[in-house]
């Protein structure tokens, strides 16, 4: 009979085109994890695993049944989780994904309360991009993402939590410095600092940003919003960023954020969670508890 803990170490060569990585990720010696996968491939009479000197690689077999794998493994995640949750919903692990754009500045408001509203959860935080992170929750590697909705997501179900404008953020000497009555209209002809490729605020904000007949300034792509927050107060440039990163820095002495008059630019923030996900009082709670955290700090 095919073991779980078999089909594991399948999908770690996969991720890792390494017998050494892979074994390390599956707390097991390289030895147990090479000789576990030969017999695996004994019993099933297919050659799974091409071993080279330097690397690793999949066969054509091996590549199709590790699509099957990862099938049985979060099937397998899903049972387990199903079983605690009839002993208790509230009660266990869980793993929240969050996106580097959203997660320092939503989680000091939101976290007090959902550690008091959920005493018996222990929260595992999670950050990363969002192609990743939706990657995990599919594999069952994440249980819920708080992050901005996007048509990709369709195949999960989502709960709407918040809409977060976009504020602009310029040097003070700048012409749209204290400008009254801003819009999105004022942009046009502006060069827009932004994130690097990857972050899919940068896919938001510029198309918000183009609509108005900005350009995007190629010059320099950051890596996080507190490198753009510094570009601008270097007087590098200005850009668009979201309500909950500026609110800490609204006094500050080298950048004037600008609130744009309707039609206002947001980013919707949802929760999203796998199909039939097992958990699904928790998850009320978890969306009850987020809407009320920020209900008055968004507007």
């Amino acid at each position: 009979m095919i073991k779980l803990r078999d089909l594991e170490y399948l999908t770690a060569i996969d991720k890792h085109k390494h017998f050494g990585k892979a074994a390390q990720s599956c707390f097991v010696s390289q030895p147990t994890l090479s000789g576990q996968l030969m017999k695996l491939e004994e019993q099933l009479g297919l050659q799974l695993v091409e071993r080279h000197r330097r690397n690793v690689m999949l066969t054509p077999a091996g590549e199709q049944l590790v699509k099957e794998a990862r099938k049985v493994l979060q099937a397998a995640g899903q049972f387990e989780s199903c079983a605690k949750a009839l002993l208790d919903p509230f009660a266990g692990d869980l793993h929240l994904g969050l996106i580097p754009t959203l997660a320092p500045y939503l989680l000091p408001h939101i976290m007090a309360d959902l550690n008091k509203a959920l005493p018996n959860i222990n929260f595992f935080l999670h950050e990363n991009q969002t192609k990743v992170l939706l990657q995990e929750l599919d594999e069952g590697k994440l249980d819920v993402l708080i992050l901005p909705y996007l048509d990709e997501m369709d195949k999960f179900e989502s709960y709407q939590l918040f809409d977060e404008p976009l504020m602009l953020a310029t040097p003070k000497n700048h012409r749209l410095a204290n400008k009254k009555d801003l819009s999105l209209s004022d942009l046009h002809d502006e060069k827009i600092l932004t994130l690097a490729d990857g972050h899919c605020l940068k896919d938001q904000a510029m198309g918000y940003c183009f609509s108005a007949g900005a350009k995007e300034d190629n010059s320099f792509q950051a890596t996080s919003l507190e490198t753009l927050r510094h570009m601008v107060a270097s007087g590098m440039g200005i850009t668009l960023l979201p309500a909950l990163a500026a609110q800490g820095n609204l006094a500050s002495d080298t950048i004037h954020y600008g609130q744009f008059q309707a039609p206002v630019p947001v980013r919707g923030i949802s929760l999203v969670i796998r199909p039939n996900y097992s958990r699904m009082q928790c998850v009320r709670s978890i969306v009850a508890s987020v809407r009320k955290s920020l209900n008055g700090i968004i507007t």
